[in-house]
């Protein structure tokens, strides 16, 4: 897998957007049988923020994107591509292209990219290679997903996890050629549909006869089923392995990570993989307790408050990696900023 190709990338923006009403775990043992003591233990979570009735993908995502690009001082007409990773679009023809004429970057190509929870750090890799192979120049990456549209609100082991938000990030070629202008160090991306069953939203269908001997499946998409004890076993120990495979392609060894950036799904893999790595908890950066399992917003989201919280400054070296349905998990080290 060839890493470093024509370009350098340097990521130069951030931004993101929450929905503002909130559903603490008080609120939700209301709805199903739990308590706020069994969701924070188990998961790390204290609420989630969901998105209100007509409130769209298309909405949260364009404001995270607005936000990104005014942090990396370019106007939306500069952006040569949108990626939008999501699971959860507005049309499920997509919603990149609806997002690309709602903030005016009329001169960008725009596509919708689907990975789950990983869909972050797929996308990330995807818009490098456009912008590495010469193509592009700035690039537009926005994670979002409204999960509660999916979510079985009676079923306690996946209703306590998911929230809605997007976040994004601009990516922009290096003004210079030199190989040490790459902010994108290394990456590494896998799937395993073996394990597809752990974790679904899946689509269920009945026969219709439209005529006499002639029969098609409609339905539609069922709420989210997973197998909690199977996806915390993949990624414990997936996870890892992946992001010392980055950080081989990168040169680099665990000790020269200034910040961790995890998937936001749980506090008990976030923690276990920081001690597999020997990662100390001061460089591992946490918000899931105030929005839940966002999918593919998550890294972005939490990437983008603590730059604006100003703990992560401009040259630091950062090892993400997503994780989730598929099943899919991957990778990638950068350096924030110029």
């Amino acid at each position: 897998m060839l890493q470093q190709l024509g370009k350098g990338v340097v990521i130069t923006g951030s931004g993101a957007a929450t929905p503002a009403v909130s559903l603490t775990n008080q609120d939700l043992s209301q709805i199903v049988d739990t308590s706020d003591e069994w969701i924070t233990t188990r998961t790390g979570i204290r609420e989630r923020r969901l998105a209100v009735p007509g409130q769209s993908l298309c909405e949260l995502a364009s404001i995270a994107g607005e936000k990104a690009i005014a942090m990396a001082g370019i106007a939306p007409e500069d952006i040569d591509l949108i990626i939008l990773a999501t699971s959860t679009a507005d049309d499920l023809f997509g919603t990149a292209s609806q997002i690309q004429a709602k903030i005016g970057a009329n001169k960008a190509v725009a596509f919708d990219l689907t990975a789950a929870c990983s869909g972050f750090v797929f996308a990330l890799v995807t818009g490098a290679q456009f912008i590495r192979n010469g193509v592009y120049r700035n690039v537009l990456l926005i994670g979002g997903d409204i999960l509660s549209r999916w979510v079985d609100w009676s079923d306690r082991r996946t209703c306590i996890l998911f929230g809605d938000g997007a976040g994004a990030v601009v990516m922009q070629a290096a003004e210079s050629d030199l190989a040490d202008s790459d902010r994108l160090l290394g990456f590494e991306i896998r799937s395993d549909g073996t394990q597809n069953h752990y974790l679904n939203l899946s689509y269920k269908s009945e026969p219709k006869e439209l005529v006499e001997g002639v029969a098609i499946n409609q339905g539609t998409f069922q709420p989210i089923t997973m197998n909690g004890q199977e996806v915390y076993r993949f990624a414990v120990k997936r996870v890892p392995e992946v992001i010392e495979k980055a950080l081989h392609r990168a040169n680099l060894t665990v000790d020269q990570i200034d910040w961790l950036i995890l998937h936001q799904a749980n506090q008990r893999i976030l923690d276990a993989v920081a001690q597999r790595l020997k990662i100390p908890s001061e460089k591992v950066i946490s918000n899931l307790a105030n929005y839940g399992n966002t999918s593919a917003a998550s890294i972005a989201i939490a990437l983008d408050e603590a730059v604006r919280a100003d703990k992560i400054k401009p040259g630091d070296t950062i090892a993400t990696a997503g994780f989730g349905a598929g099943l899919t998990w991957g990778a990638a080290i950068f350096q924030w900023g110029k």
